[in-house]
């Protein structure tokens, strides 16, 4: 996914609350501008970057949210209730995704954090763990805990989640 899509993805959908107060938003935001000022050299990238990494700070602490800097988050993320989401810095997450709240996306004790294709919801309190890859077009249950890949157009629920196929 380019730095272009990311940005279309998510330009209505910030551009409508621009005069609101949406903490979920502004987190994304500050995540997003360290990132495209990350690779850039020069006093006003280090600016920028410095900035942003404050601003994260001051939005991680306002949503009760642990998520790295580092993760790559597709366009259109949703987060409707931020607190208590945990995100690995080498997450990926697919386009127009959809995470509720107390979710954990990280690694277990090896190596390798999961990657989410795109259109996924992951329920309140999942947890989705490991090197392992989560289909487009995929729902999560509440409170399941994912171990395992899941495929596209499918459903992951229990603890741990089995894989329910979609008809």
């Amino acid at each position: 996914m380019s730095p272009q899509d990311i940005r279309d993805a998510d330009w209505m959908r910030e551009e409508k609350s621009f005069l609101q107060w949406d903490p979920s938003i502004s987190l994304l935001r500050s995540i997003r501008s360290h990132q495209k000022n990350r690779a850039k050299t020069g006093g006003i990238s280090t600016i920028s970057r410095k900035l942003a990494s404050l601003r994260w700070c001051f939005w991680s602490i306002v949503t009760g949210t642990d998520i790295s800097k580092e993760a790559k988050l597709g366009g259109g993320l949703i987060l409707p209730h931020p607190n208590g989401v945990v995100i690995h810095e080498k997450a990926v997450i697919g386009v127009n995704c959809m995470i509720m709240q107390q979710v954990t996306i990280g690694q277990l004790a090896d190596e390798g954090a999961p990657i989410l294709g795109s259109n996924v919801y992951i329920g309140a309190g999942a947890k989705v763990l490991g090197d392992i890859s989560i289909g487009d077009n995929v729902s999560i249950g509440a409170n399941a805990v994912v171990l395992v890949d899941v495929p596209d157009n499918s459903t992951a629920v229990g603890v741990p989640a089995k894989v329910i196929k979609k008809s």
